[in-house]
Order: structure tokens, then sequence, then C-alpha cells
């Protein structure tokens, strides 16, 4: 019987053949914290007497949710990284020098590698799997025990292969593709599963829609999500300073699924999650009929915040203004991102529409800063989740959709859909 991708990482990292539902130790390559997460880890760390990383090369520390510091406890909260990687001599500790969101900036940096196993104290770290990694959220505990001894303990996940097939129509990206499969398995349909996603769609989408795609595989309860190397990804490596030689895995023909999905993606529309879950997608055109106003339109994340998104948005609100009860947030997920933008003119078309342009963040995301709900506020959004009270005031509302949508929403100043301006 032969193997996924998904098996194929670990025997490769093992030194010798491993299937679904083995418990294995596994050196890891990319150790990720950031400024909530880390704190905790590295208490775990100095109270158990470890003095050195086992791999300090393999371990970075991103500070993005909440910096610069939005008040004395997140400022305190910063301050315990610093200390750590100015101690340790970090040398991927990336501050307010060097903004970024993690799952972007690590990327954009060269420091995940196809072939990794990679593991964050953040759930979204299975954005990754974009490059054809391994890449899983753990807490903050088990992220000190590889700042300790270099590796973890997995259970080699079983994979269901996702198919997607036909191309995309207009204004349908990444984050239709994955909210369409969430709306059909639920948000514990992949229960510590791998989404291993396939087809001849795949072709079609941009790393920006690849990352997207992973990124929101934990919402389904993926333990990770991946999609093999083709040309699109070697196109976005070829720039890049690869801390580590890649290793390009495939499955093969015979190999072993525990469920098979396929999904034709020339029939989709925008789909749109209503509150309160991910899974709760529907057709942009019911949400079109339902007539629903928008206090707050939010453009970022380590969802949607990469340059291709802010592109999307620029071009669908050039010319045009913000509706005036509603106001528009845009977040870049690096600086690299930010400057990009810049330069490209998406910026200054952005904020003649009446947006505001925020530094590289998580905040809004997560209900920290920078885009705070009201009580009974609506926001449609292009993060990855609308729980109760995610993005602020419990009563307030969060719809998820695409970049298009976001954008074409900002104008109108209620959900429309971007096919129709």
């Amino acid at each position: 019987m032969g193997q996924t991708i998904t098996e194929k990482i670990f025997s490769e990292h093992i030194g010798r053949d491993v299937k679904a539902g083995e418990i294995v130790r596994c050196d890891i390559d990319m150790v990720i914290g950031n400024d909530i997460t880390t704190p905790i880890s590295i208490r775990a760390f100095e109270e158990s007497g470890a003095t050195k990383l086992a791999n300090p090369d393999g371990f970075s520390i991103v500070m993005d949710h909440f910096i610069p510091a939005k008040d004395i406890a997140s400022a305190n909260q910063a301050k315990i990284s610093r200390e750590f990687a100015y101690k340790h001599d970090l040398k991927h500790f990336f501050d307010e020098k060097d903004m970024g969101i993690e799952h972007a900036l690590l990327p954009e940096k060269g420091l995940v590698v196809p072939g990794d196993v990679i593991i964050g104290a953040d759930s979204h770290t299975c954005t990754h799997g974009a490059l054809g990694a391994f890449s899983t959220g753990m807490g903050s505990t088990d992220l000190a025990f590889a700042m300790i001894t270099g590796g973890n303990w997995f259970k080699v996940p079983e994979t269901i292969k996702v198919v997607f097939t036909g191309k995309p129509g207009e204004h349908i990206y990444g984050k239709d593709l994955i909210l369409e499969l969430i709306r059909m398995i639920g948000v514990d349909g992949a229960l510590y599963k791998a989404l291993e996603f396939t087809g001849d769609t795949i072709e079609y989408l941009s790393m920006d829609d690849r990352f997207s795609l992973c990124n929101m595989a934990i919402e389904a309860g993926a333990k990770s999500g991946i999609i093999a190397v083709d040309e699109v990804t070697k196109a976005f490596l070829a720039d890049k300073p690869l801390a580590r030689e890649p290793k390009f895995h495939y499955s093969d023909p015979d190999a072993k699924y525990c469920q098979t999905i396929e999904i034709d993606v020339s029939k989709l529309e925008p789909v749109i999650a209503y509150p309160h879950l991910p899974s709760n997608g529907k057709p942009i055109s019911q949400a079109v009929a339902d007539d629903l106003k928008i206090d707050q339109v939010f453009i970022g994340s380590c969802t949607n915040g990469r340059l291709g998104d802010i592109k999307i948005a620029a071009e669908i609100v050039r010319g045009k203004r913000v509706a005036r009860h509603t106001r528009m947030i845009v977040t870049p997920a690096t600086q690299k991102i930010l400057k990009a933008a810049e330069k490209a003119g998406y910026i200054d078309t952005l904020i003649d529409a009446g947006a505001v342009v925020s530094n590289p963040t998580c905040g809004a995301c997560l209900g920290g800063y920078m885009g705070i709900l009201g009580d009974n506020e609506r926001c449609i959004s292009t993060t990855n989740r609308n729980f109760v009270g995610r993005m602020g005031a419990r009563s307030s509302e969060i719809y998820l959709a695409n970049s298009a949508v976001a954008a074409a929403s900002a104008i109108a100043g209620k959900i429309v859909d971007p096919r129709d301006i």
C-alpha cells in the first residue's frame, strides 16, 4: 500500500516507513511562537531547568497579536518574549522593526520549507501546508517541549482527500473553496485528520489562495491542511532564501485515504459564513436577498491579508467611496506586503475610497484591538472565525467572506455580490 504526502513527510524525518495512526517521536524543523502564547512556553522552558534551545535556528518568535502594544498588560506580555529572545540571541525574532503576521511572515522569509515538520502555538499554523509541509498547531507547553528537545510526539493523522474540479468563476477564491468544504462537513468533520487538497482546480489557485485554503483546515477540526508542490509553489519559493533544502513529497496512486470528497468549483458562488460558525455557509445570492446592512468591513489576517487580497479590494473600490454608515479597515499581513501595495498604488486607492490602513497585526481578527465591534454591530470579515464575541461585543455578528465580497460590501454598505458591481 502506498503512502500519502503526510505519511511520507513523517517517514522521511523518522527514517522508516510510517502509517496513519502510529504515534511517533519526530524532530521538528520550525517551532513558531507569538507574543500571546510564547510567554507560557518560556515559563515552562525555564521551570524545566533548561538553559538553551535544542535547535535555536529552528525556533522563531513573531510579535503579531498586540504589537505595537495596546495597553500595559500587552506591553508586559511582549516584554517576556523580547527578553528571552535577547538572552538567547534568537536569530528569528520578529518585532516592530520587521513586522508581520506569523503565518504570512515566515513563508515570506523562507523559514518554512516544503517537506518540513512545523508546529506553532497558534491553531492556524496549518497555513504552511500550502508549501507542501506538515504544519500544525499545538499548546504552549508542547511548544516548550520542542524548545527543550528539538522534537515532539505526534499521532500520524489519517488523510481526507479533497478533490476540487473545474475552473473557478469570477471572484471565486481559495476562501470560497474552504468555506464550502466546511459547510459540507462541519466544524468537526475532519477531526484530527489531514486535509489533502487536490484536483485540477489547484492549478488555477495562486499561492495566496492556497495559504487561505490551508489556513482554515483547523476550522473543520483538521490537524493539518496540505497541498503538493507544483510549479506555482516553486515560483513562490524561487526568490526566497530558504532555511533548508526543500523536499517534495507526493501521495502515491494507491495511498490509503479515510475519505474522499469531491467539489465542482465551476458551479460555486462566493460563499458567506453566517454567524456564529465557519460551517454556517450560504451562497452570496442568499446574503444579497437577506439585505444585510454592514457596520464594518475588515480585510486582513493570516487568512486574507496578502498582496492579492489588497489588490482585489483596491480594484473594486477604485473611484468609489465607502458607504457613509460603514467603516473599512485594511491590514496588510506584513511590512513587505504593505510596501508592495504602496508601490502598486493600492494603498492610495483604498485610502481615497475611505478605508483606514493599519500596521500588520492579528488584533482585529481576535477582538484584541484595531477594529473592535460594538454592541449589535455587523461585520463582514476576511478572517477565519466568526464565533460569538470573536471580534468584540458578544451581540455583534461576523460574516466571513473573500476579499472581493468584503470590498464590494464596503461600497454598498451591505453584503453584495462583487460580480454585480
